[in-house]
């Protein structure tokens, strides 16, 4: 699924959105916001999450004309944060960065949380996708993807890719790997993508799908050779560098994608006005320009158009765990 095609797609029912509290509309569109808002991020300071988060705060903050503090809220795959904003006052005043961790993947795996990752949360509309890239360790005797595949096939289970922990998008994009190639690997999970990217470069796993920003500086050593982009375009960074679409494999895209959001009860105003402020903010502007040097890909959409693709995330990766045969017991 492109998100870009799929944003087109869904343009047809942002439409049909329904401000309600008319009343309160009037007046938050005139006094919001007055005061500080809070971005809470999944994930400790530093890294892709963590970098996108800040960085779309900074250009919010620029737009409304008040400061947005970024809170690191770590620890459970994202639930924890999560749950701290579902409960949170529904003004507007603390947003979420959303993930495909909290939205796309982890509602199948994290099943008991007190809140409905798909029902208590609102995109507004603006999304940072960092699409993986197929990485192998050097010294593995292949060059492209089909040389890959036919050896993966020859060792018959016994090759290994890492990832940054089960039930990770890594871990998942190589899961679809297998179910499209039609072969079999050993998963070998680390506790994030740092450790795993070292061990892949040092040769104690064969291969790993991950963001070019982790990979890069083990390509440009030379203990990682890149083999194919798993997104529907050439990414920006390596132009050269195929993709699995190019190469005969269409359903193999995969990003990690990070967007804000809001608990779903907030005001309609509130939500229009904070999506503006994110596209005026981002769009054209050197953030932009820094995110895209990070390696992120930037769509701009209406909450509801966003809203539908963590839908369609949600009912895609659900899938792939299913044909895997994956535990999501917790």
């Amino acid at each position: 699924m492109q998100t870009r095609t799929f944003i087109k797609v869904a343009a047809g029912f942002a439409c049909a959105a329904v401000i309600p509290f008319a009343s309160f509309t009037a007046q938050a569109q005139t006094n919001f916001p007055d005061k500080p808002i809070t971005l809470v991020v999944t994930v400790p300071p530093g890294g892709a999450a963590d970098f996108a988060g800040r960085t779309m705060g900074e250009a919010l903050s620029k737009q409304i004309g008040q400061p947005v503090l970024i809170e690191n809220k770590a620890g459970a795959s994202g639930t924890i944060a999560t749950a701290y904003v579902a409960k949170a006052p529904a003004d507007g005043y603390t947003l979420l960065q959303g993930a495909i961790s909290t939205h796309g993947i982890g509602p199948h795996f994290y099943t008991k949380t007190s809140y409905d990752a798909l029902k208590d949360f609102m995109s507004l509309g603006v999304i940072a996708e960092f699409p993986l890239v197929l990485a192998v360790n050097a010294n593995l005797p292949v060059n492209n993807l089909q040389e890959l595949i036919a050896l993966a096939k020859q060792k018959d289970g016994k090759m290994s890719f890492a990832s940054a922990g089960s039930g990770s998008a890594p871990h998942l994009t190589g899961e679809l790997f297998q179910t499209e190639a039609g072969i079999k690997m050993l998963h070998v999970p680390y506790k994030g993508s740092a450790p795993a990217v070292v061990d892949v470069a040092g040769g104690q796993v064969d291969i790993m799908f991950d963001g070019f920003p982790s990979l890069m500086p083990h390509i440009k050593s030379g203990k990682l050779r890149a083999i194919a982009a798993v997104s529907p375009t050439r990414n920006a960074l390596a132009p050269d560098l195929p993709t699995f679409t190019e190469l005969g494999y269409p359903k193999m895209i995969s990003s990690l994608w990070y967007m804000p959001m809001v608990p779903a009860k907030t005001p309609q105003a509130v939500v229009d006005r904070l999506n503006k402020a994110l596209v005026e903010g981002l769009k054209g502007t050197d953030a932009q320009k820094r995110l895209e040097a990070g390696g992120a890909q930037m769509v701009y959409g209406t909450p509801a158009q966003t809203q539908a693709y963590i839908k369609s995330e949600y009912d895609r990766w659900g899938v792939v765990i299913k044909n895997a045969g994956i535990s999501t017991s917790n």
